[in-house]
């Protein structure tokens, strides 16, 4: 089986793009929500979660305190570098027997969604990557508009991430989301190279 990459930078409409391929019948792995399950569900992950950020990480019924879990690592490069040194191997390895289940239905490929499949390097363990691009224009509307945000913060998110122009270079395939050109056929396109490559 085939396992391909999804990425982009916040707010180029990788959910988009991912909903089309799971229209053409091809599943998908959401790696930043599985993320957010796995810290509250994996007891190992809660408790080297809570030894890390103090027992404030969780709410009373046993849910993320994404308020202050924010507040901690986002102005501490030591805090969240050993935060994700603790998420990203527990995604990892839940992406890997997801996709092993797959593998044995007979799936042709199925596709890992991240928002830092390269920052994290968890592309390289992947056959193809597929990069979404969007305007930054367009992409701070978007994330203004989701998540209630300032564009001053929006532009924080984006400057913290690696440039477009990077994650570009190591795209098998790239789909422009520009309000021009429709994603339909572009995502069409790509289901059917990489499935006849096969």
């Amino acid at each position: 089986m085939i396992r391909v990459g999804i990425t982009g930078g916040i707010g180029s409409g990788k959910t988009t793009a991912c909903a089309i391929f799971e229209r053409l019948g091809i599943p998908v792995y959401y790696a930043d929500k599985r993320a957010k399950d796995l810290m509250q569900e994996d007891k190992k992950l809660v408790q080297s979660i809570t030894e890390l950020l103090g027992n404030q990480a969780y709410q009373s019924d046993g849910s993320l305190n994404r308020i202050f879990i924010s507040e901690q690592v986002f102005n501490d490069e030591a805090k969240l570098l050993a935060l994700n040194n603790l998420v990203h191997p527990a995604v990892a390895a839940d992406y890997i027997s997801w996709s092993t289940i797959l593998e044995n239905k007979g799936y042709i490929y199925c596709i890992k969604e991240a928002a830092l499949l390269i920052e994290s390097g968890s592309y390289k363990d992947l056959d193809k990557l597929i990069v979404v691009s969007a305007p930054l224009e367009d992409r701070i509307k978007r994330v203004m508009a989701r998540d209630g945000v300032s564009e001053e913060q929006v532009k924080k998110r984006i400057e913290a991430q690696l440039s477009e122009d990077y994650k570009l270079k190591l795209a098998d395939y790239v789909i422009h989301n520009d309000k021009v050109t429709d994603l339909v056929p572009q995502v069409t396109k790509i289901h059917l190279d990489i499935t006849s490559s096969n």
